[in-house]
């Protein structure tokens, strides 16, 4: 199930773990939007590597990137990384590159030398343990020959189960058992913390089963090739699936006509970020009311989930149609809907024609993607999605040295003191608020580097050479470890990232920030940095993911996880009218320069934004504390930038790299966050500090002033 509540800094560039992913697009070749399949991971080949010997110590910020010619007032993102851009293509195998993607490159190879390491080695490890697992998995789906050679075969037993359906009950029934196999059709389940009772995880039914990025693409006419596209691609799905040639379109008209319908029902990306739109408690009992045709208990005696006093049905006008499809659509249409998807979902595992197939939509044409990437980085996506916190395990204890996680450890502490400082100092809070405010800082919970329990995998089993069985296991396996958590006390300690994934997060029913070991790294954060660097880096990540604690939705939580309201009326009146004046600076933004009318949507990326805006905020704040005790630092210069400048220059320098134009589409529809070259000028706009570290005039384009100036936390 995705989950809408995690907050994460970035679109994810790893893979979280099955049941508690991040509501992201990966850049992968066959991530499909609102799909029910693992996603891929990968980045471009990586280049030669060079000896610590032979090279001499890279500067913590090479000021030969920057370029002169761009005023700094005028185009700050042109200013830092207008030249690393031009001299930095994106890779034919990718839909983006920069700093994000640079990064979790470096994590991509050391996850491959891991994992080719337990491939070489699998047959001498432990029976049993991690390392023979991931080995054995990554192995079956290097095995490209065994693969090609068996074709369609491993999805038979699944399409036989769906050519065998007659009845509306017969689908109801393969869809119970089709969730507890770990392959969700239609809609997501899994657990959860209670929006009312955080302490306990309780399970959460909420919309799926679209092809198409969102709702929006089913009606929209600019989307009308896209439209045409897809059915395309329905079509020559179902053909290798094994249906005629003659009723492979018939049937891709019926699931597209589907799907259509199910989307009308569906909620947008924008009305999906409303905590109000995420929770819908209800008994079994009122469940089957909405549902006549869907029983609940039976659905869950299915998954062996024991559901207490009730559980979310997310999205109500989302299942009333679900209802009534299964009740008036012919189960024909079911068939082929179900045929679909299951070989969409089945098609990364299966043969070469299956992949390229499912690549030539969901990479080429939605996204631009020339070229897809190489095997082992689409296999280690595999691992990642199936064993990802067990390969998170190997990867932490060959790169993570605790001396980072100690200094990590000391900078989140600086940084939320700033955060505490603002909200004390804010002059626009009154004191109840304030004091709730301050009740929730209370109760942050940092997170730094991997769990402080591992998983246990004992019960996954993986081995031989059929690759789409053992990555089915693996589904199957992390489903029933996600769910087997309804009904029991929410664990904070638990992760929804993997320590590899070059990302950060927060998550509000639990109110912790969480900030895996590979994201502790350039540029983000360098023990040999000076401060301006890494305050620059990381710590404003640390504020970012604090203060999504206080945005649009965070705000709506209190310390315990609860979504309560603990504002005043007039509190929150000006909180609105402050976080409206970023909707509209961020609905300015144009960001495609031959798409002048594609604009940002201010109100889907405004939680990303105020963290953005607060996490700068603060993490500055930090900084000047850190040299009140170094003056003879807060007065140097480094390769001839103060202080204050390298800060924002670190800033900007995280959010460096270039989008390919569909790609750079998708995300504007899709993405709650901004684009990166804007989010390295959004929040330095808005603050005083910037202008004065670079000597701005008030008219300059980088200063925010009078009703335009945005101040919130």
């Amino acid at each position: 199930m995705t989950k809408q509540y995690l907050k994460p800094l970035a679109l994810a560039l790893g893979v979280a773990l099955a049941g508690t992913a991040c509501s992201q697009h990966n850049d992968a070749d066959t991530a499909t939007p609102g799909g029910n399949q693992p996603a891929a991971t990968g980045s471009a080949a990586p280049a030669p590597a060079t000896t610590a010997a032979a090279a001499p110590a890279a500067p913590t910020f090479n000021v030969a990137d920057i370029d002169t010619g761009i005023d700094a007032c005028d185009d700050f993102n042109g200013f830092v990384n207008a030249k690393w851009v031009a001299a930095n293509p994106i890779p034919e195998d990718r839909t983006r590159w920069g700093a994000f993607d640079q990064l979790a490159e470096t994590s991509l190879n050391t996850q491959h030398d891991i994992v080719d390491a337990m491939d070489k080695g699998a047959a001498n490890a432990k029976a049993g343990s991690i390392e023979q697992k991931i080995g054995l998995l990554y192995r079956s789906g290097m095995n490209e020959a065994v693969v090609d050679k068996a074709g369609i075969d491993p999805l038979k037993p699944e399409l036989a189960k769906i050519d065998a359906l007659k009845t509306s009950a017969d689908v109801v029934s393969f869809l119970d058992q089709s969730f507890a196999d770990g392959n969700s059709y239609v809609f997501g389940f899994g657990s959860g913390a209670d929006f009312q009772n955080a302490k306990i995880q309780i399970g959460y039914a909420q919309q799926d089963g679209l092809g198409l990025p969102t709702k929006d693409y089913y009606t929209d006419p600019k989307q009308a090739d896209n439209r045409k596209a897809y059915v395309d691609y329905i079509t020559k799905t179902l053909t290798l699936a094994g249906v005629s040639d003659a009723d492979a379109k018939t049937q891709a008209d019926a699931v597209m006509k589907f799907e259509t319908q199910l989307a009308a029902a569906s909620l947008a990306p924008v009305e999906l970020r409303a905590p109000e739109n995420q929770y819908h408690f209800v008994t079994v009992t009122e469940a089957d009311k909405i549902t006549p045709h869907f029983n609940w208990e039976k659905f869950f005696a299915a998954q062996s989930v024991t559901i207490d006093k009730g559980f979310s049905l997310s999205q109500p006008k989302f299942f009333k149609e679900f209802d009534k499809m299964l009740a008036a659509t012919p189960v024909s249409t079911w068939q082929a809907y179900l045929r679909f998807h299951a070989t969409d979902s089945a098609s990364p595992y299966l043969s070469k024609t299956f992949q390229d197939n499912k690549f030539d939509f969901y990479g080429k044409t939605l996204a631009g993607q020339p070229q897809q990437k190489p095997r082992w980085k689409r296999v280690l996506g595999t691992v990642n999605s199936s064993m990802g916190e067990a390969l998170g395990q190997l990867y932490v204890a060959k790169v993570f040295k605790p001396e980072a996680k100690q200094r990590a450890n000391e900078l989140v502490d600086n940084v939320r003191n700033a955060l505490k400082a603002r909200i004390e100092n804010l002059d626009w809070m009154s004191p109840e608020t304030k004091e709730k405010a301050i009740q929730k800082w209370n109760t942050f919970l940092p997170k730094i580097g991997y769990p402080d329990k591992w998983r246990d995998w004992s019960g996954l089993d993986v081995g031989g050479d059929d690759y789409y069985t053992n990555v089915q296991a693996a589904s199957k396996f992390n489903y029933h470890y996600d769910i087997a958590k309804i009904g029991k006390p929410t664990d904070r300690l638990d992760w929804g990232m993997t320590p590899q994934t070059v990302n950060a997060y927060y998550n509000p029913t639990d109110n912790t920030i969480n900030f895996p070991a590979a994201i502790l790294q350039p540029p983000f954060f360098d023990a040999k940095g000076d401060d301006a660097i890494n305050y620059g880096g990381i710590g404003a990540v640390i504020g970012h993911e604090a203060s999504h604690g206080f945005d649009d939705e965070g705000s709506q939580f209190d310390g315990e996880g609860n979504n309560k309201n603990w504002w005043t009326a007039a509190d929150k009146k000006k909180f609105e009218e402050r976080t409206g004046k970023l909707v509209a600076q961020f609905n300015d933004y144009a960001p495609i320069k031959d798409k002048p009318d594609l604009h940002v949507n201010g109100k889907l990326t405004l939680g990303e934004n105020i963290a953005d805006l607060g996490g700068t905020a603060v993490a500055y704040d930090a900084l000047q504390e850190a040299l009140k005790k170094n003056p003879q630092e807060a007065d140097s210069k480094i390769d001839g930038y103060t202080q204050d400048q390298r800060f924002f220059l670190n800033w900007a320098r995280v959010w460096r790299g270039s989008v390919r134009e569909k790609q750079a589409m998708l995300y504007l529809n899709t993405d709650p966050h901004a684009p990166a070259s804007l989010r390295a000028i959004g929040a330095p706009s808005n603050m005083a500090s910037f202008a004065t570290a670079f000597q701005c005039k008030p008219d300059a384009k980088m200063v925010r002033s009078g009703d335009k100036l945005v101040k919130i936390w």
